[in-house]
């Protein structure tokens, strides 16, 4: 729908964190207890001259304090051994007790939790959006693809930016969105559409050469800072490149020359309580508009939508539509209406619905 965690290369790029499986924290209180085992299994073979299976076993009752079942009594040595070994046990479970603690107030395995969360989200996303830089236009333009029932992931390279990022249906990356292995993992083969929007022209110029070599039909819309960098952003395989200052401009011109104008379109996106929106809905072979015209199709009284404009397949854009405008495959009809009215109307568009003709 029409509103419908970088530097400057990988390199110099921070880091994704490492969030380690819980079980790393108690390796050492494993090793240990390996090393504990095969020392008093050797213990008690040499100085109790037991068999080596015989030796486990007081090994593994010693050091689970179960204390009974003793293969025969033990010699002083042995007793001493023994003593060593229990007080080794000892020492290991406070070693492993103190880890545990440590570990859960820490709060990291709640970040295992999320970024084991992330990473399912991440595996079966498609067709989403990819927001790159999570400064003041990227949270905007999250929140509005947010709003708009689109699943996106954002990616910055500042943990603490992302940290806030708690929307349903969006997925945090940390990392520079011009690394490959960050694209990749943020299922670029897979996205819709991306917005470049870092702290500068040079970064996102970055993101977008990667970005269009890695996703060559991926739509990606880039924000630029000096009007400069927008035939480079272009080149490098932007779509469409956003100056905000020149749009700050353009609308602060519009509220002081023509402010009836630019109430009349604050006001018409919000009739009711309905929200209005401008979309761009292409015609499907499959669709049964195909041959009609505007007037036969009636899609005002079908659709409640208003037709616009039309797009035709070589780029030309029309922007009077007359009734007798026939709808042919191909063709882009740039319509309003609210986001449920353009849903019904695209499904139809594209041919997942058959509609009856109309009267």
């Amino acid at each position: 729908m029409a509103a419908p965690r970088v530097s400057s290369s990988s390199q110099s790029a921070a880091l994704p964190p490492v969030i380690r499986h819980p079980y790393y924290h108690f390796l050492g209180a494993l090793s240990v207890l390996l090393a504990l085992v095969v020392v008093g299994t050797l213990g008690y073979w040499s100085i109790e001259r037991m068999s080596l299976l015989d030796a486990l076993y007081m090994t593994v009752i010693t050091l689970s304090t179960v204390g009974f079942g003793e293969v025969h009594p033990l010699s002083p040595g042995g007793r001493l051994f023994t003593i060593g070994l229990i007080i080794g046990g000892g020492a290991l479970a406070a070693y492993a007790a103190g880890t545990a603690i440590q570990y859960l107030s820490s709060g990291e395995w709640r970040d295992f939790l999320e970024t084991r969360r992330q990473s399912r989200m991440l595996r079966g996303m498609k067709g989403h959006y990819l927001v790159c830089g999570y400064g003041r236009v990227g949270r905007h333009v999250t929140q509005e693809l947010i709003e708009q029932d689109l699943r996106v992931a954002v990616i910055d390279s500042r943990p603490e930016a992302l940290a806030g990022l708690k929307i349903s249906g969006s997925s945090a990356i940390v990392g520079s969105a011009s690394d490959e292995a960050v694209l990749t993992a943020a299922g670029i083969l897979h996205a819709k559409g991306l917005v470049a929007c870092a702290s500068s022209d040079a970064e996102n110029l970055l993101i977008v050469l990667t970005a269009r070599l890695m996703n060559p039909e991926i739509t990606i819309i880039a924000r630029a800072v000096d009007e400069a960098s927008e035939p480079k952003l272009k080149k490098a395989g932007a779509t469409r490149v956003v100056l905000p200052y020149q749009m700050a401009a353009i609308r602060t011109t519009t509220l002081l020359l023509r402010p009836a104008v630019a109430d009349f379109l604050w006001e018409a996106a919000h009739i009711g309580g309905f929200e209005l929106f401008l979309e761009q809905i292409p015609l499907r072979p499959a669709s049964c508009l195909i041959g009609q015209t505007l007037a036969q199709a009636q899609l005002r009284n079908r659709f409640n939508v208003t037709i616009l404009g039309c797009r035709l397949p070589d780029g030309t854009l029309s922007v009077r539509p007359t009734a007798e405008t026939v709808l042919d495959a191909g063709k882009e009809l740039i319509a309003l209406g609210t986001y449920a009215e353009l849903q019904a109307f695209a499904r139809l568009a594209s041919g997942e619905e058959r509609g009856a003709a109309a009267s």
